[in-house]
């Protein structure tokens, strides 16, 4: 079983990211347990205390979105897990670069997009792999290293 911890401060794109991979996204994977997170201060504690195989942060989210929490767990948490940052537009490639996002998945969230994200970075994360780097970046077209 792989723990994703959801950070949003919206119910309704939790919700969709949760709705999106469902509880088993791939058989190779177990079962995923989600975690909601709606405080940036929650998010750092959670991830600090080992609590998450993989944090999908909405880069939108207020006050704290989660492209500065994304760079602040890479700064700050020796083990950090992998990251996934869903963003607005696709122009914000660049800023998911420096947030040191593992993956970028854009809004609104394409259910197969987010599984093949998802999926790729436990997988890697399971089996000891450096996550793919730079940046990951899907479109609604393909996924692309």
């Amino acid at each position: 079983m792989s723990t994703v911890l959801v950070y949003a401060d919206r119910a309704d794109v939790r919700a969709r990211v949760k709705t999106a991979l469902g509880t088993l996204p791939d058989p190779r994977l177990g079962e995923l347990e989600f975690v909601e997170v709606t405080d940036g201060r929650d998010l750092v504690a959670a991830v600090d205390r080992g609590e998450a195989d993989l944090c999908v942060l909405d880069a939108e989210a207020t006050p704290e979105g989660g492209m500065g929490l994304s760079r602040q767990l890479k700064n700050e948490i020796a083990d950090c897990p992998p990251t996934l940052l869903l963003v607005a537009r696709a122009d914000d490639r660049w800023l998911a670069t420096w947030s040191l996002a593992d993956a970028v998945v854009t809004h609104p969230v394409d259910p197969d997009e987010l599984t093949a994200a998802v999926v790729g970075l436990l997988l890697a994360r399971a089996a000891g792999e450096p996550v793919r780097r730079p940046v990951t970046y899907a479109t609604h077209a393909a996924i692309t290293p």
